[in-house]
Parts: C-alpha cells; structure tokens; sequence
C-alpha cells in the first residue's frame, strides 16, 4: 500500500459511513485517522473538511475521505483548498478515474447517495489507482496555476 496514513472526515449526515469505512480502511491495514464529526448531531461539514484537507496539505495524512448527505457540500469547501482535488464519486468507475485523469487526493461521497458496499468498492479502487500523469498532469498544472484570488 502506498498510501498508508487516511484523514476521514463527516459531517452528522454521513456519520454513520464514516464509521464504517474508519473501521474498513483499519481492516485493510490502512492508518485511517477520524477527523469527525463523532455523533449524529447536527453540525457544519466545512468545518470537517477544512481539517482533513489540512491534513492531506501538511503531510500528517496521504489522502483523505469526506463524506455528507450529499457529498456536495463537503468536496465544494474542501476544494476551496489550493492543492486539494476532491472528486465526488458515485461509483468505482468514478472513482478510479478520479486517480487515474485527476489524481484526486481526496474521495468524497454522499451518505445519502450511495450504500455501503459501493462506498467500499469505491475506496477499493480508489486507493489502488495511480495517477497517469502525461496529459492528465498538464491539465493538473494548469488548474493548479489558475489566478482564484
């Protein structure tokens, strides 16, 4: 595994995800770190993904899983991060692309939106995908570059 340290995080909505991909990510041999929420009151998820992508930007984590009802609101503040490029999936197919054209260092996904086997599936994928860099970095690059202030 080449990526050992996971940063997870969620807001009340996808709580109960979070729980159980902390719990399969540690039965995989990974390091998956709970950034919270840890209840199902309500509460912000820019809060939560504020701290993951943090985590992932400092090095303290290697990627990162976020996780609402949706999945929108999360990967929408999280990419508010430069160097922070969180893909919302729905599927392993999305998923896997994400690494592979996106090189996406944060997986989000909406608790409401997908089950738990295909949340698994995802991650699965996901974290064995590599990057192909070549086109896919210039078109990185460039995004990377662009004048967001």
């Amino acid at each position: 595994m080449s990526h050992k340290k996971i940063a997870v995080g969620s807001d009340h909505a996808g709580f109960g995800l979070k729980e159980t991909i902390i719990k399969y990510l540690k039965d995989k041999g990974y390091q998956a770190q709970d950034f919270g929420t840890h209840s199902a009151e309500s509460t912000d998820y820019p809060e939560y993904a504020e701290a993951v992508c943090r985590a992932v930007l400092s090095g303290e984590s290697d990627m990162g899983v976020l996780i609402c009802g949706t999945g929108l609101g999360i990967s929408i503040a999280a990419n508010r991060f430069r160097g922070i490029r969180a893909a919302l999936c729905h599927d392993a197919f999305t998923a896997k692309m994400s690494r592979k054209h996106n090189n996406a260092n944060i997986i989000a996904m909406g608790a409401g939106v997908i089950g738990t086997e295909t949340a698994k599936d995802m991650l699965d994928v996901w974290l064995a995908a590599e990057f192909e860099g070549g086109r896919h970095e210039r078109r990185i690059n460039k995004i990377e570059n662009m004048n967001i202030d």
